[in-house]
């Protein structure tokens, strides 16, 4: 059995419905031979960020693939993002710019809004600066209207295909609707079994914009990962793997957990972009078009529900005081 392996956007283009996700990784070698693997294996959608500062090896990667001739442009859907600290319209053409100089690319095939919050930027920083208290400095209310024309001159200049929102929420999208002359074509959220986030996506469908699933098997390296960053995080950390009726379902298939999480997402029509430096999971990852989940399995999936409860990454812990934004998205 297998599931339809790309979402079309409204512009027409095919987005792979399974793509590889890059935030976190540690090293410039370790991202460079997850990106060789995966495109080895047959991935062509691969993500980025700004804010990953991975976008350079990627692009090194990307140009020796490309050079070779082993693959064209028009092969690849690379996705990257305008960051916290170009959230404002004077900054979205030169953090545009500074992407595709590291990319090594002409143009990108996405380029979302990381988040609706902005922040004050200092030349020479890769992110947000803070103050003596500790606090990330924001920038005020964000105008969405006018951030959102300075993406569209991105698709008029053909600097990206498509654009699209990052980490938005209802009111924030249909803001953006009331004056879009181009519609978001995607929104990049945080979901999995445990936040499925189904009104939101729902919405989404409703008006034409597909949705791509970060964190789709719930982070499971994410209590590690804080750590590292010196941040204690209360917040107890659900791990699918270890989930009985993931597991349950896995044992059925013949399959892994982090396989059945991913293909729920597919088989609903969302696109995954599971993160992974790891060679043998790059592969497990892709390989979830060979079976699908029957009624009884996505009636038990769909029960993991646990709302809000289930979100794992909080921006406002990452960066203290961002919570008081007025557009911070989770309230």
């Amino acid at each position: 059995m297998t599931s339809k392996m790309f979402l079309t956007l409204p512009s027409g283009q095919k987005m792979p419905i399974l793509g590889l996700g890059t935030a976190q990784a540690k090293t410039d070698a370790e991202i460079e031979t997850a990106i060789n693997t995966a495109l080895e294996l047959g991935y062509r959608h691969i993500d980025t960020a700004w804010a990953y500062e991975n976008e350079r090896p990627i692009g090194n990667v990307l140009k020796q693939w490309l050079t070779s001739g082993k693959l064209k442009r028009e092969d690849l859907f690379i996705t990257t993002k305008l960051p916290l600290v170009a959230v404002h319209p004077d900054r979205v053409d030169a953090f545009m710019k500074k992407s595709l100089e590291n990319l090594q690319l002409d143009y990108v095939d996405l380029y979302l809004i990381h988040l609706p919050v902005g922040c004050k930027y200092k030349e020479g920083n890769v992110g947000p600066y803070f103050d003596d208290k500790g606090e990330v400095v924001t920038e005020g209310k964000t105008d969405h209207a006018a951030l959102w024309k300075k993406m569209e001159e991105q698709v008029e200049a053909g600097h990206t295909k498509n654009i699209g929102l990052s980490n938005y929420n209802i009111a924030q999208i249909s803001t953006v609707l009331k004056t879009a002359k181009i519609k978001p074509a995607n929104l990049q959220i945080e979901m999995h079994m445990y936040l499925q986030q189904k009104e939101l996506v729902d919405f989404c469908h409703e008006n034409g914009i597909t949705v791509v699933a970060y964190c789709p098997i719930a982070h499971p390296g994410l209590a590690q990962t804080l750590e590292r960053m010196g941040i204690k995080y209360s917040h107890q950390l659900p791990t699918l793997f270890d989930d009985p009726v993931v597991t349950k379902i896995a044992e059925k298939h013949k399959k892994t957990s982090a396989q059945v999480a991913l293909r729920f997402l597919v088989q609903i029509g969302v696109s995954a972009i599971p993160k992974s430096v790891t060679p043998k999971r790059i592969e497990e990852n892709i390989n979830v078009f060979d079976f699908g989940l029957d009624e009884d399995d996505m009636k038990s999936l769909y029960a993991l529900e646990r709302g809000e409860e289930g979100r794992l990454l909080h921006f406002k812990i990452f960066m203290p005081g961002l919570g008081k934004h007025p557009d911070y998205p989770f309230k």
